[in-house]
């Protein structure tokens, strides 16, 4: 127990940072000093998996602690009301009001746009500020506090989010308090402030796209600084668990500009295969510090001296298993109502405990589930995958303009759509199979060698996306597919 007799808990959410977009990732040419320090003052997981690669699914699973598919959110599309979670989960801002702590969100919520009852006023938090669409734009933005509106001044969407978590900080930081800082940063659209993208186009190394985007990175990496500044500056640093990660991995693929030029993103990606919106390594995979020095220790981890380096802790921990660590973390004995999909891991945390969930689930594309298309199991160190079948992935055109018409106006309410999706998706691709501990950049495809464990692992995700999708079925208030 901390002097102050209780631990504070800042969530810090990247949306599509990939392992190779930081420091100490291996990254020579991004400038990220802050995440960094960060990684060398606390824990680096090397194996932390989002629990989706599609941004809204994956929120809905961090913040409930359930695969997000039980609980309805699906995929991004937020007129159809596939990013929503139900209203009988409980979150993690939930548990933490209930323990008298202030609860307080900043940022990209994505988790339910047309609808009040999703908002995140109703969802646990106390305080929001933000948007609650999936995009937004940085300059020309369009954000709320508490349900008043405000837009672009002139600032930079990123700073503004961080005055929003900063402030938040310096209201509560007598009290105990949760909050949820969700940066839309670095995801589309590529926009950062001219002086910085400079830095690297005088590299020479890079397309504008891929400037814009480390520029965005920067920022990001900035507003994080000041967020710990902040905790600093009222003595919080040592009773406060820092956890900084990211939604999904990186987009890789072409991104469009302002000006209409269409540039491709491919870059240093840590040696993952795949990118955001594939189960692939590099898509689900992502960069994740924990600090906490009152709990985890400054100097050490199971004994060992840290001379200066970062702590790294190689066991598979996933999205899921975050609602029950931070609330064991802080002392929070309030339990949702419905059964977790993952563990308090604190004491793998602390060194004391290998202990983890081995075997874990992953399936994503847009609209109704397909089986057996971009799907994943992680059984130990094996990993059965479904190649995505792009026809599966594929948004529908209506709902594309949606999306792009969204991006910098503010929150209304309406009703979803839930007319029938009219697609053909074909047969799936064989299934692949890779030893991750051996292979991580999953090159080597081992379903020919191994045909036997490649048949028990495709039985278990068989048998689990028929109880997640069945869970989700009986829900009465979310999307249920084709009609």
């Amino acid at each position: 127990m901390t002097a102050v007799g209780y631990t504070n808990v800042v969530l810090i959410l990247a949306d599509g940072l990939g392992w190779g977009d930081v420091g100490f990732g291996g990254n020579r040419y991004v400038s990220t000093p802050v995440l960094d320090k960060l990684a060398a003052d606390g824990i680096v997981l090397s194996q932390h998996y989002t629990a989706s690669p599609g941004s809204a699914a994956a929120r809905a699973s961090l913040l409930t602690g359930r695969y997000s598919q039980r609980t309805g959110a699906l995929s991004g599309e937020s007129n159809r009301g596939l990013d929503r979670f139900s209203l009988g989960e409980a979150t993690l801002a939930d548990l933490f009001g209930t323990a008298g702590y202030a609860t307080g969100m900043v940022g990209k919520w994505h988790n339910g746009l047309f609808d009040l009852h999703y908002h995140p006023n109703r969802r646990g938090f106390d305080e929001f500020v933000g948007f609650q669409n999936g995009e937004m734009d940085y300059f020309g933005w369009a954000i709320e506090a508490n349900g008043k509106p405000s837009f672009g001044d002139g600032r930079y969407l990123t700073d503004v989010l961080t005055e929003g978590a900063v402030g938040f900080v310096d209201r509560h930081h007598q009290e105990p308090f949760f909050l949820y800082v969700a940066y839309n940063a670095p995801s589309r659209p590529l926009q950062a402030p001219e002086a910085e993208v400079r830095a690297w186009r005088e590299m020479g190394r890079f397309n504008e796209a891929v400037c814009r985007l480390y520029a965005m990175i920067h920022h990001l990496d900035n507003g994080v600084g000041r967020i710990l500044e902040s905790l600093a500056y009222h003595g919080l640093q040592d009773n406060t668990l820092v956890l900084f990660t990211s939604a999904c991995g990186p987009w890789l693929g072409n991104e469009r500009l302002g000006d209409g030029r269409s540039m491709n993103l491919q870059r240093y990606n840590g040696g993952l295969r795949g990118m955001r919106g594939e189960v692939l390594e590099g898509g689900i995979r992502v960069p994740t510090v924990v600090r906490w020095p009152a709990g985890l220790g400054s100097t050490s981890h199971g004994g060992a001296a840290r001379a200066g380096t970062p702590v790294t802790v190689d066991a598979m921990i996933h999205f899921c298993d975050w609602l029950p660590t931070l609330t064991a973390a802080a002392g929070v004995t309030a339990r949702p109502p419905n059964a977790l999909d993952g563990i308090n891991v604190l004491p793998v945390l602390q060194g004391t405990s290998s202990t983890v969930i081995e075997k874990r689930f992953w399936q994503y594309n847009r609209y109704d589930p397909v089986p057996n298309c971009n799907a994943a199991v992680r059984d130990g160190p094996w990993k059965l995958v479904w190649p995505a079948i792009p026809s599966a992935m594929a948004r529908l055109p209506v709902d594309e303009v949606w999306r792009r018409g969204m991006i910098g106006v503010p929150h209304f309410e309406m009703a979803i759509d839930t007319s029938a999706i009219h697609r053909t998706v074909p047969p799936p691709a064989n299934p692949e199979l890779y030893r991750i501990d051996e292979d991580p950049g999953e090159k080597q495809d081992l379903s020919a060698r191994f045909p036997d464990r490649l048949r028990a692992m495709q039985q278990d995700l068989e048998r689990w996306f028929e109880d997640v999708h069945a869970e989700r079925r009986s829900l009465p208030d979310v999307w249920r597919g084709a009609r």
